[in-house]
């Protein structure tokens, strides 16, 4: 009950995080049995076992590793460590007690997601630090892993950034085949309003004179695609805060702080939840007699 009441606080789903937990380790399983535990291991065994940091880092995905503690049988655990604080390397995250043999079922699926999504915060923090100074947020996109989108877009929060739409039914996002398709951007753009008034519409455009179609349409929402920081500074003083501005593509982290000088709103990065390398964080054990 108490890690249903802190994946709630973090705006999880509680059973689709659990039902994540025991299905991974079905997967690890493949409906047979950990051999080599098995063999070399008593079933009385017990140890302890210490979620430790090899590398600094933002960490998230605590309260999930813990539910594949849970799903494994390990209830004996303590989070040391909080969901989106920046740690050094050597870092005690959690520390858990039980079965050698269950300790070790859940050991790399929790690894696994830990490392995972500690990565996507890392990567976040260093982008919210290299817009600093600035009003511009850092936002995520859908690239993310099918299945696991919500927690790779918590993780995001975590290291600071927002997130752009859950779903393709949060808002509508016009790109470029919707325009071609649709006639034009203000075809698109009316289609939209009209079928579905009360969501947001984003309208993205790659020249300013589809920028000032967007905004003529009523877009309060526009995605500045493959600008320069330049011409992205030019849609920024076009739009005289009529819109939103979101930069997308090309972007890096040696540019974005000059992208985020133009006044663009946000900076939508893919990279985050696709290209975020794991953070390395292991186990290790403390063996009882």
């Amino acid at each position: 009950m108490k890690l249903q009441t802190s994946l709630r606080a973090l705006d999880l789903n509680p059973d689709a995080i659990l039902k994540l937990a025991n299905e991974a380790i079905a997967e690890d399983l493949a409906g047979g049995i950990d051999l080599t535990s098995t063999a070399t291991i008593a079933e009385t065994q017990l140890s302890g076992a210490l979620f430790r940091t090899r590398s600094d880092g933002t960490i998230s995905g605590l309260n999930v590793a813990a539910a594949v503690l849970e799903a494994c049988g390990i209830l004996e655990y303590e989070l040391i460590a909080s969901e989106g604080k920046f740690v050094k390397a050597g870092a005690t995250l959690i520390r858990a007690h039980g079965s050698t043999r269950k300790l070790l079922l859940a050991e790399r699926t929790a690894l696994n997601l830990l490392g995972r999504l500690s990565g996507i915060s890392t990567l976040t923090k260093q982008w919210v630090a290299a817009v600093a100074g600035t009003n511009t947020k850092i936002r995520d996109t859908r690239k993310t892993t099918p299945l696991l989108r919500d927690l790779e877009k918590f993780a995001v929060r975590m290291g600071g950034g927002t997130n752009h739409r859950m779903s393709l039914s949060d808002a509508a996002l016009i790109k470029d085949n919707h325009i071609l398709a649709a006639g034009g951007v203000a075809k698109a753009f009316a289609a939209i309003n009209s079928a579905y008034p009360e969501k947001l519409i984003e309208v993205e455009v790659d020249s300013l004179e589809q920028l000032e179609e967007a905004l003529a349409a009523g877009a309060k929402f526009v995605l500045l695609d493959n600008m320069s920081p330049e011409k992205c500074a030019k849609a920024v003083a076009l739009t005289a805060g009529r819109a939103k501005l979101e930069a997308s593509g090309g972007l890096t982290l040696v540019n974005a702080h000059a992208y985020a000088q133009t006044g663009v709103d946000f900076l939508a990065v893919g990279a985050l939840t696709h290209s975020a390398p794991v953070l390395d964080i292991g186990l290790d054990f403390e063996m009882e007699k």
